[in-house]
Protein backbone atom coordinates (compact mmCIF):
# COMPACT_ATOMS: atom_id res chain seq x y z
CA UNK A 1 0.00 0.00 0.00
CA UNK A 2 1.71 3.54 -0.77
CA UNK A 3 2.42 6.21 1.74
CA UNK A 4 -0.87 7.72 3.24
CA UNK A 5 1.22 10.67 3.08
CA UNK A 6 2.15 10.84 -0.20
CA UNK A 7 -0.91 10.19 -1.70
CA UNK A 8 -2.37 13.41 0.40
CA UNK A 9 0.22 15.46 -1.41
CA UNK A 10 -0.64 14.19 -4.60
CA UNK A 11 -4.57 15.16 -3.83
CA UNK A 12 -3.67 18.32 -2.40
CA UNK A 13 -1.31 19.13 -5.76
CA UNK A 14 -4.15 18.17 -8.14
CA UNK A 15 -6.43 20.68 -6.39
CA UNK A 16 -4.15 23.12 -6.20
CA UNK A 17 -3.56 22.48 -9.77
CA UNK A 18 -7.32 23.10 -10.79
CA UNK A 19 -7.89 25.68 -8.29
CA UNK A 20 -5.09 27.83 -10.45
CA UNK A 21 -6.73 26.64 -13.62
CA UNK A 22 -10.48 27.30 -12.66
CA UNK A 23 -8.88 31.07 -11.78
CA UNK A 24 -6.99 31.53 -14.67
CA UNK A 25 -10.39 30.75 -16.80
CA UNK A 26 -12.17 33.00 -14.82
CA UNK A 27 -9.31 35.66 -15.27
CA UNK A 28 -9.68 35.26 -19.16
CA UNK A 29 -13.66 35.50 -19.31
CA UNK A 30 -14.02 38.36 -17.22
CA UNK A 31 -11.32 40.03 -19.35
CA UNK A 32 -13.10 42.43 -22.01
CA UNK A 33 -10.30 41.19 -24.31
CA UNK A 34 -10.31 38.45 -26.74
CA UNK A 35 -7.10 36.96 -28.88
CA UNK A 36 -6.01 35.43 -32.04
CA UNK A 37 -3.80 34.53 -34.26
CA UNK A 38 -2.35 38.45 -35.52
CA UNK A 39 -3.11 39.55 -38.20
CA UNK A 40 -0.47 41.33 -40.78
CA UNK A 41 -0.41 44.88 -39.15
CA UNK A 42 -2.38 43.62 -35.71
CA UNK A 43 -1.14 42.39 -32.18
CA UNK A 44 -4.03 39.62 -32.32
CA UNK A 45 -5.70 41.37 -28.99
CA UNK A 46 -9.58 42.05 -30.10
CA UNK A 47 -11.79 44.39 -28.37
CA UNK A 48 -15.60 44.36 -29.28
CA UNK A 49 -14.48 42.70 -32.59
CA UNK A 50 -11.67 45.24 -33.75
CA UNK A 51 -8.11 44.07 -33.49
CA UNK A 52 -5.92 46.50 -32.05
CA UNK A 53 -2.72 47.40 -34.60
CA UNK A 54 0.79 48.14 -33.86
CA UNK A 55 1.89 51.04 -32.24
CA UNK A 56 3.81 53.37 -34.79
CA UNK A 57 7.36 53.47 -33.28
CA UNK A 58 8.91 57.13 -32.90
CA UNK A 59 11.09 55.98 -35.81
CA UNK A 60 8.55 57.62 -37.78
CA UNK A 61 8.19 60.44 -36.49
CA UNK A 62 9.50 62.29 -40.12
CA UNK A 63 6.43 60.99 -41.46
CA UNK A 64 4.45 62.62 -38.96
CA UNK A 65 6.14 66.03 -39.86
CA UNK A 66 5.94 65.73 -43.85
CA UNK A 67 5.40 69.09 -45.24
CA UNK A 68 2.22 67.30 -47.41
CA UNK A 69 0.13 66.68 -43.98
CA UNK A 70 -1.64 70.02 -43.93
CA UNK A 71 -3.08 69.48 -47.27
CA UNK A 72 -3.85 66.01 -46.85
CA UNK A 73 -4.97 66.35 -43.01
CA UNK A 74 -6.79 69.81 -42.88
CA UNK A 75 -4.66 70.10 -39.54
CA UNK A 76 -5.30 73.96 -39.22
CA UNK A 77 -8.86 73.34 -40.06
CA UNK A 78 -9.05 70.58 -36.96
CA UNK A 79 -7.15 73.13 -34.44
CA UNK A 80 -9.26 76.06 -35.35
CA UNK A 81 -12.69 73.62 -34.59
CA UNK A 82 -10.91 72.99 -30.93
CA UNK A 83 -13.39 73.48 -28.48
CA UNK A 84 -11.17 75.49 -26.13
CA UNK A 85 -10.64 79.37 -25.07
CA UNK A 86 -7.28 80.93 -24.08
CA UNK A 87 -7.34 79.30 -21.03
CA UNK A 88 -8.09 75.61 -21.52
CA UNK A 89 -5.93 72.98 -20.07
CA UNK A 90 -5.38 70.08 -23.48
CA UNK A 91 -4.16 67.09 -23.19
CA UNK A 92 -2.57 65.76 -26.77
CA UNK A 93 -2.47 61.72 -26.21
CA UNK A 94 -0.20 59.89 -28.21
CA UNK A 95 1.61 63.44 -29.19
CA UNK A 96 4.90 61.85 -30.82
CA UNK A 97 6.87 64.53 -32.65
CA UNK A 98 4.84 67.44 -30.96
CA UNK A 99 3.17 68.31 -34.54
CA UNK A 100 -0.56 69.37 -33.05
CA UNK A 101 0.97 70.09 -29.36
CA UNK A 102 2.98 72.98 -31.00
CA UNK A 103 0.52 73.84 -33.04
CA UNK A 104 -2.23 74.06 -29.90
CA UNK A 105 0.15 75.59 -27.66
CA UNK A 106 -0.84 78.96 -29.10
CA UNK A 107 -3.90 78.87 -28.72
CA UNK A 108 -4.19 78.72 -25.41
CA UNK A 109 -1.57 81.35 -23.92
CA UNK A 110 -3.44 80.98 -20.58
CA UNK A 111 -3.44 77.56 -19.99
CA UNK A 112 -1.72 74.49 -20.84
CA UNK A 113 -0.56 71.51 -22.67
CA UNK A 114 0.57 68.33 -21.77
CA UNK A 115 2.14 65.80 -24.40
CA UNK A 116 1.87 62.44 -23.59
CA UNK A 117 3.96 59.69 -25.12
CA UNK A 118 5.03 56.33 -23.74
CA UNK A 119 7.93 56.21 -25.50
CA UNK A 120 11.23 57.51 -23.78
CA UNK A 121 12.49 59.13 -27.34
CA UNK A 122 9.72 60.62 -27.56
CA UNK A 123 9.14 62.31 -24.46
CA UNK A 124 13.13 63.49 -24.90
CA UNK A 125 12.14 65.00 -28.09
CA UNK A 126 9.03 66.99 -26.78
CA UNK A 127 11.00 68.69 -23.83
CA UNK A 128 14.44 69.27 -26.25
CA UNK A 129 11.55 71.26 -28.91
CA UNK A 130 9.31 72.64 -26.04
CA UNK A 131 12.44 74.79 -24.97
CA UNK A 132 13.42 75.32 -28.56
CA UNK A 133 9.97 77.09 -29.19
CA UNK A 134 9.75 78.74 -26.23
CA UNK A 135 6.63 76.87 -24.97
CA UNK A 136 6.25 77.67 -21.37
CA UNK A 137 3.07 76.11 -21.42
CA UNK A 138 3.99 72.74 -22.50
CA UNK A 139 5.23 70.01 -20.14
CA UNK A 140 5.94 66.50 -21.89
CA UNK A 141 4.01 63.76 -20.12
CA UNK A 142 5.57 59.66 -19.82
CA UNK A 143 2.41 58.16 -19.63
CA UNK A 144 2.39 54.23 -19.80
CA UNK A 145 -0.30 51.27 -21.55
CA UNK A 146 -3.17 51.85 -19.20
CA UNK A 147 -2.76 55.88 -17.90
CA UNK A 148 -1.81 58.74 -19.47
CA UNK A 149 -0.78 60.33 -15.69
CA UNK A 150 -2.65 63.22 -15.73
CA UNK A 151 -4.16 64.73 -12.75
CA UNK A 152 -8.03 64.06 -12.05
CA UNK A 153 -10.60 66.53 -13.28
CA UNK A 154 -7.82 68.80 -14.49
CA UNK A 155 -8.45 68.58 -18.42
CA UNK A 156 -11.03 70.34 -20.73
CA UNK A 157 -9.63 68.05 -23.68
CA UNK A 158 -8.26 65.39 -24.38
CA UNK A 159 -6.71 64.54 -28.22
CA UNK A 160 -5.91 61.62 -29.93
CA UNK A 161 -4.83 62.04 -33.41
CA UNK A 162 -4.73 58.77 -35.14
CA UNK A 163 -3.89 56.90 -31.62
CA UNK A 164 -7.23 55.18 -30.19
CA UNK A 165 -6.69 52.36 -32.46
CA UNK A 166 -3.13 51.27 -31.11
CA UNK A 167 -4.29 51.65 -27.30
CA UNK A 168 -2.93 48.42 -26.02
CA UNK A 169 -5.82 48.82 -23.53
CA UNK A 170 -8.33 50.95 -24.93
CA UNK A 171 -10.99 50.31 -21.64
CA UNK A 172 -8.16 50.91 -19.41
CA UNK A 173 -7.03 53.96 -20.59
CA UNK A 174 -10.60 55.78 -21.37
CA UNK A 175 -11.41 55.20 -17.63
CA UNK A 176 -8.36 56.93 -16.80
CA UNK A 177 -8.91 59.60 -19.64
CA UNK A 178 -12.42 60.25 -17.67
CA UNK A 179 -10.67 60.45 -14.55
CA UNK A 180 -8.44 63.39 -15.46
CA UNK A 181 -11.07 65.23 -17.38
CA UNK A 182 -13.22 67.91 -15.26
CA UNK A 183 -16.90 68.13 -15.46
CA UNK A 184 -17.85 69.36 -18.83
CA UNK A 185 -14.26 67.75 -20.13
CA UNK A 186 -14.55 66.60 -23.77
CA UNK A 187 -12.48 63.85 -25.52
CA UNK A 188 -11.79 64.16 -29.45
CA UNK A 189 -10.80 61.18 -31.28
CA UNK A 190 -9.24 62.19 -34.51
CA UNK A 191 -9.19 58.85 -36.92
CA UNK A 192 -8.70 58.00 -40.80
CA UNK A 193 -12.33 57.41 -42.12
CA UNK A 194 -12.48 53.48 -42.22
CA UNK A 195 -15.95 53.47 -44.02
CA UNK A 196 -13.94 54.70 -46.98
CA UNK A 197 -11.93 52.19 -49.24
CA UNK A 198 -9.98 55.29 -50.76
CA UNK A 199 -8.03 56.24 -47.94
CA UNK A 200 -5.08 55.05 -48.78
CA UNK A 201 -4.18 53.28 -44.60
CA UNK A 202 -3.84 50.21 -43.88
CA UNK A 203 -7.19 48.90 -42.38
CA UNK A 204 -6.41 48.35 -39.14
CA UNK A 205 -4.97 52.15 -38.97
CA UNK A 206 -8.61 53.28 -39.96
CA UNK A 207 -12.10 53.17 -37.70
CA UNK A 208 -15.10 53.64 -38.74
CA UNK A 209 -17.95 56.07 -36.62
CA UNK A 210 -19.98 52.80 -35.59
CA UNK A 211 -17.31 50.83 -34.12
CA UNK A 212 -15.53 54.38 -32.23
CA UNK A 213 -19.32 54.92 -30.75
CA UNK A 214 -19.77 51.35 -30.13
CA UNK A 215 -16.38 51.51 -28.16
CA UNK A 216 -16.54 54.53 -26.21
CA UNK A 217 -20.44 54.21 -25.60
CA UNK A 218 -19.66 50.75 -23.48
CA UNK A 219 -16.89 53.37 -21.61
CA UNK A 220 -19.29 56.61 -19.98
CA UNK A 221 -19.05 58.53 -23.38
CA UNK A 222 -21.23 59.54 -25.37
CA UNK A 223 -20.85 61.81 -29.51
CA UNK A 224 -21.66 64.95 -29.04
CA UNK A 225 -19.83 66.28 -32.40
CA UNK A 226 -19.21 64.76 -35.91
CA UNK A 227 -17.39 67.40 -37.69
CA UNK A 228 -17.62 65.87 -41.19
CA UNK A 229 -15.06 68.50 -42.68
CA UNK A 230 -11.62 67.09 -42.63
CA UNK A 231 -10.94 65.57 -45.97
CA UNK A 232 -9.71 61.99 -45.25
CA UNK A 233 -10.70 61.77 -41.14
CA UNK A 234 -13.07 61.35 -38.73
CA UNK A 235 -13.44 64.40 -36.22
CA UNK A 236 -15.15 62.71 -33.31
CA UNK A 237 -16.18 64.86 -30.26
CA UNK A 238 -17.37 63.10 -26.96
CA UNK A 239 -18.53 63.95 -23.63
CA UNK A 240 -18.64 61.84 -20.31
CA UNK A 241 -22.02 60.67 -19.73
CA UNK A 242 -24.05 61.45 -16.81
Amino acid sequence: MKNPSILLLICLSFLLASACQAQTRSKTTDSPYEYKTPSLDGIGKVYMGREISFVMGFQGKDWLERRSREQEESVSLAIENLPITKSSVVADLGAGSGYYTFRIAPKVPDGKVYAVEIQDEAIQFLQARSEQLGFENVSAVKGTETTPNLPDNSIDLVIMVDVYHELEYPVEMLAAIRKSLKPGGKLLLIEYRGEDPAVAIKPLHKMTVKQVEKELSANGFELVQNGQFMKIQHYLVFGKKD
